[in-house]
């Protein structure tokens, strides 16, 4: 049997396992504030989010440009030399994403799948240069290093833009509303949530759809009547949750947390959904390339690989399919949801993380910050500000870990900042830009005291470390199997493919 033949049907089960692990951990952009706030049943929130993420795999354009080009400049490549490169990055992918799902810790699929790519990418193109090809090039040559450099400048961004607007955005509607907001929702539910409601179909629009193949049309219509549509947006929102809040008795910011939830879960598969197959069908393409050139494998050129190509709206369907199974039934994914949710608490949960040097620096010069807000606003502001922040602990066993109020904002600023980010083509990453806006938030509304905070600031360190140890661990990790791959040949590569397949197996059993 044709090796690469074996190689290609081991890249489709690997992206089986892919979509299995991804969607594992990037459940948490979208669940977090629906579960936390217990806006609905389990199961409700579960049918709305695999609607979402349906609906962006059915939507999806599925460009896999990042997979294609977007790392390494194909036309210097060899058709075994690319198999080589998407063997390593599979078989690390699956290993990585499950170890972080085990512990629980939300990362970035997308910052994964460009950093193993590249590292390679830059493993074999070293190779490549030390067996005397393309004496003329610099390893550099042979890579796009600025992709790398943008996903770099993305963590930064997505950290401090997220956590900070998440704070503001919370402080003041915690302010307008307080936390009873029974009462809030009532004078101005309808007015909030026909805002924040706005802003979703706003992101929809921009986040959402962009990535369909009809996207562009309407993307390019929104941008010529943005104002009349925001405009008509808010008032048929505001008028119809009005009708929905008096006659029915509806609170208006359920509908918008479970809106959000859709949004969110939609855009992610639509836009992340290449983050897992797109190497295995850009394996499979490149074989059938390949299959009909007559050429041998070491010295057919991948140039065609430049090209941009969709990926077959059959395999979306089917992978969306996968996607949906997976958020239904993943226990990994209710872990690392959980962790999100625990550390965003109002109230006292069981700490899992421990504080740390780092941690503890960082509550000092919060605790120096405060004082100093403390020194300079008079004291009356600081009792009437004080008052609006009252809160009552609940004691009930099952009790929200945090309001409606929190999980809209929660919702609604990661879907504007993502929606801004993109419109503007800045590389800020779902993940990063969900997780930061719910701590910013949980700090504003006072959800870390001075009992917890030790605990949870040490849990958003670690997270946070997780992200860059993603990137590292990705890189150094893929670079050696594809090391590995071309002293062993190819051969090796199909032992790597079951030992991985095995150990995500026995990972992912249900213990007794």
């Amino acid at each position: 049997m044709d090796i690469y033949l074996i190689l290609v049907i081991a890249l489709l089960i690997l992206a089986i396992g892919d979509l299995v692990v991804g969607v594992s951990n990037d459940a948490v952009n979208f669940l977090t504030s629906a579960i936390g706030s217990r806006v609905a049943t389990q199961r409700t929130i579960l049918i709305i989010a695999a609607a979402g993420v349906f609906a962006g795999a059915a939507f999806s354009s599925g460009m896999m440009e990042v997979a294609r080009k977007g790392i390494f400049n194909p036309s210097f490549f060899s058709f075994a030399d690319v198999m080589i490169i998407f063997m390593a990055v599979m078989i690390t992918d699956i290993i990585l994403l499950d170890a972080f799902n085990s512990f629980g810790m939300p990362t970035s699929t997308t910052v994964s799948i460009v950093f193993e790519l590249l590292g390679a990418s830059v493993m074999v193109g070293w190779l490549m240069l030390r067996r005397g090809e393309h004496q003329e090039l610099e390893l550099l040559d042979l890579i796009n290093t600025s992709k790398a450099g943008q996903i770099i400048a993305g963590i930064f961004i997505s950290i401090g833009v997220a956590f900070s607007v998440g704070a503001l955005s919370q402080w003041v509607s915690r302010l307008w509303f307080t936390f009873n907001i029974r009462r809030g929702v009532k004078k101005y539910g309808a007015l909030f949530a026909g805002i924040c409601m706005t802003i979703i179909i706003y992101f929809l629009v921009i986040k959402g759809i962009k990535g369909a193949q009809f996207g562009g049309d309407i993307s390019a219509f929104f941008m010529q009547n943005a104002l009349m549509i925001v405009a008509g947006s808010f008032l048929f929102s505001t008028i119809v949750l009005f009708a929905l809040q008096r006659l029915f008795e509806v609170n208006p910011l359920k509908i918008v947390v479970l809106a959000g939830t859709f949004a969110l879960a939609m855009a992610f598969a639509g836009n992340d959904l290449v983050n897992f197959i797109g190497v295995p069908i850009t394996g499979f393409q490149s074989y059938n390339m390949w299959q009909d050139s007559g050429v041998a494998a070491e010295a057919f050129s991948m140039s065609s690989l430049a090209e941009a190509v969709q990926t077959p709206k059959e395999l979306l369907f089917i992978a969306g399919l996968i996607m949906v199974v997976t958020l239904w039934f993943s226990a990994k994914a209710r872990k690392v949801t959980d962790t999100s949710v625990k550390l965003g608490s109002q109230g006292a949960v069981d700490e899992r993380f421990k504080p740390n040097m780092i941690s503890s620096g960082i509550i000092a010069v919060a605790t120096g910050f405060s004082n100093f807000f403390t020194a300079v606003v008079p004291n009356r502001a600081l009792e009437r500000i004080d008052a609006r922040f009252k809160f009552e602990e609940v004691t009930e066993k099952d009790r929200p870990a945090f309001d409606l109020l929190r999980a809209a904002v929660n919702l609604v600023i990661a879907s504007i900042l993502i929606a801004f980010a993109s419109s503007l083509k800045l590389p800020l990453s779902t993940t990063y830009v969900s997780f930061m806006v719910a701590m910013g938030a949980s700090l504003a509304d006072r959800a870390w005291g001075a009992g917890s905070a030790p605990y949870r600031v040490a849990g958003v360190v670690n997270v946070i470390g997780g992200w860059f140890l993603t990137a590292i661990a990705a890189f150094v990790a893929s670079a050696l199997i594809a090391l590995l791959i071309n002293m062993g040949g190819n051969w090796v590569a199909v032992g790597l493919f079951v030992v991985a397949l095995a150990a995500l197996m026995h990972s992912n059993r249900r213990k007794k």
